[in-house]
């Protein structure tokens, strides 16, 4: 085997991911190169032939997939392997089909990403010494025509040697390196004929049933005792898991600490889960004198003819695993699928596939609601509200229900991006609208703020509908709070200096509310309903919203005040000072139509309380 050290391309445009690839790949002999950006990566790997090219999937430009596209239809890098980096699920399987072969999850684990990228580096040594074996084979074969006997002799030996690094490659390829399991891809194939089998079978067929086991203590005893303590866990949980299985069962480590295990036999679900859990009950992990006791949570979910595919199988065990942690340590849950509009559907609801349903087959709805003006009429100005459709209920969902869970599955992006299409969409339609328009506040989660490059896009979509900027304005909601500051500072200059306007929602909720006022550029300051709703009954709550009025007097920024439900309410706020009233005592959300943004523009141009007649 060659001494000479590999070559890795780091390709990242954030410079703290470089430097934790960096560290993390200092134990590996091998030469790091680095990209910051997809144009570059690619040229650097054309020049230079990396043996191996740690690939992020967000990025300005070129973005991991593209460049993964580009590198396998050229010759040159075709058949270079490439790791993508990812804190995405559903970028795991668009990685895999644009030719990647592997992926690491983020945040990172230093002893995971070193055991994948050596496990990459074996697999590519093993290809190009199985190269050079053939053509040396197809030499010798030429030229040992002469003695026979000599030559099939040799023959027959390197040909031995050939088949066993083939079978090295294909255990490589379907097996984790650590345990000697079958791996996440194994376990992928193993499923998808399956269920493919399932599918075609007239009748149906007995039970299948799939365990997802959460192991509670690996990262404790991984991080006190080290990778190599780790390591030997997972290889004894594996032999204890080994030892309970039947012939037929499908065992599988899909990385991290979780293990898989797939049989179609009826009673293995609750038998199985029985027999680990007393297994674990009499069983402790030892490491220089150090005992450690284990517990782990486990998902059952059960495998028929209404699953389609891998990915939707392991959305609902990961689903099911997460409710499971939430009711404490060691937990067994198994998936109760329930439709959307039910009672406590916030826990029993596969909610990543509802979504995921809903962007796919135009399931979310756009609704308005127009902000009145206190002091005078003038354009309309409107705020765009998203509702999800249930169409087993034949009901709209509201968004408290659903938007905290589209940040935690990564798809409160892709809501933002198709409500903001939508809403542009329309108003290009009819430009009439842009003269009666004053502003069109749109919602935008924090978390869609982390997304790079999301303002040329933003831009980009205006552009290309033709709206004025200075129509929009996004209202950041804090359900999670802004996680980089520059970056949504970077993000907000950007749209700001092209027209648009921010308006900062849910004011005086709490500190952070002020931290944003003061490092972030907010041109208006919406006082959480909280306050609003009750302050003609509230003296506390009246008090607070009076000193959120002169503070934004002092910084010179309009109010808007939500949750007006009441006509004292409303006199209330006029009285203070408030320039803008938001709530059901002006105006009920409505589907946003052009005819019912025609009516509403009737009412705006009138002054408060005019207006409501």
């Amino acid at each position: 085997m060659s001494t000479t050290p590999s070559r890795i391309l780091i390709v990242d445009d954030t410079p703290q991911n470089i430097d934790v690839l960096q560290a993390t790949l200092v134990e590996i002999d091998a030469d790091l190169l680095i990209a910051t950006n997809g144009t570059r990566a690619l040229d650097l790997a054309q020049r230079l032939q990396p043996d191996l090219i740690l690939l992020d999937v967000m990025m300005p430009g070129l973005d991991g997939f593209e460049v993964c596209t580009q590198l396998k239809a050229d010759p040159r890098t075709a058949d270079i392997p490439v790791i993508f980096c990812t804190a995405r699920v559903d970028d795991v399987a668009r990685g895999f089909a644009v030719g990647g072969t592997d992926y690491i999850t983020k945040p990172i684990q230093p002893d995971e990403v070193r055991a994948r990228v050596r496990h990459q580096l074996e697999r590519r040594q093993l290809l190009a010494e199985l190269r050079e074996l053939n053509r040396a084979l197809e030499d010798k074969v030429r030229e040992r025509t002469a003695d026979l006997t000599l030559a099939n002799q040799q023959l027959r030996h390197e040909i031995n040697e050939r088949r066993y690094m083939q079978d090295r490659l294909g255990y490589l390829a379907s097996h984790d390196f650590i345990t000697r399991l079958h791996n996440r891809g194994a376990l992928d194939a193993h499923v998808t004929q399956l269920l493919a089998r399932l599918q075609r079978q007239a009748a149906p067929a007995g039970p299948a049933v799939m365990l997802l086991i959460d192991i509670a203590q690996f990262r404790l005893v991984n991080e006190s005792c080290g990778c190599i303590a780790g390591d030997e866990l997972l290889r004894q949980f594996a032999d204890l898991m080994g030892g309970l299985l039947r012939r037929g069962d499908f065992l599988a480590r899909l990385g991290g600490d979780q293990f898989a295990v797939v049989s179609e036999e009826a009673d293995l679900g609750a038998g199985l889960v029985r027999q680990l859990l007393a297994a674990l009950q009499d069983w402790s992990f030892v490491w220089q004198e150090r005992r450690f006791s284990l517990a782990a949570t486990i998902a059952i979910v059960p495998l028929d003819r209404d699953l389609v595919s891998f990915d939707q199988l392991m959305q609902m065990a990961d689903e099911t695993v997460f409710l499971a942690k939430r009711e404490g340590r060691g937990q067994v849950r198994p998936y109760t699928p329930t439709r959307v509009g039910e009672a406590s559907q916030r826990e029993t609801t596969n909610w990543a596939l509802v979504l995921m349903d809903a962007l796919r087959h135009g399931r979310f709805r756009i609704f308005f609601q127009r902000l009145q003006s206190l002091d005078a009429g003038g354009p309309l100005r409107v705020e765009v509200l998203v509702r999800l459709w249930d169409p087993v209920r034949g009901e709209l969902i509201a968004p408290t229900q659903f938007i905290a869970l589209a940040e935690r599955f990564h798809l409160i992006g892709e809501i933002d991006r198709w409500m903001l299409g939508e809403v542009l969409a329309l108003i290009g339609r009819h430009p009439e609208l842009q003269q009666q328009l004053g502003q069109v506040t749109l919602n935008l989660s924090a978390v869609s703020l982390r997304e790079p490059g999301l303002a040329q896009q933003v831009l980009a979509s205006i552009a290309q509908h033709g709206v004025r900027p200075d129509l929009l304005c996004f209202e950041i909601t804090e359900t999670q709070a802004i996680g980089n500051l520059a970056q949504a500072r970077e993000f907000m200059q950007t749209l700001h200096d092209a027209g648009c306007r921010f308006s900062l929602d849910d004011f005086g909720s709490g500190y952070a509310s002020f931290a944003y006022l003061r490092e972030l550029p907010f041109d208006t300051l919406k006082i959480d309903g909280l306050f609003v709703r009750d302050m003609q009954t509230e003296p506390t709550h009246q008090a607070m919203v009076r000193s959120m009025v002169d503070m934004a007097r002092l910084l010179d920024k309009p109010v808007v005040a939500e949750f007006v439900e009441t006509e004292s309410v409303a006199q209330l706020l006029a009285e203070l000072g408030v320039q803008w009233g938001q709530g059901y005592y002006f105006h009920q959300p409505e589907p946003f139509t052009f005819d019912a943004l025609q009516q509403q523009a009737r009412l705006a141009q009138q002054a408060y309380p005019a207006a409501l007649h």
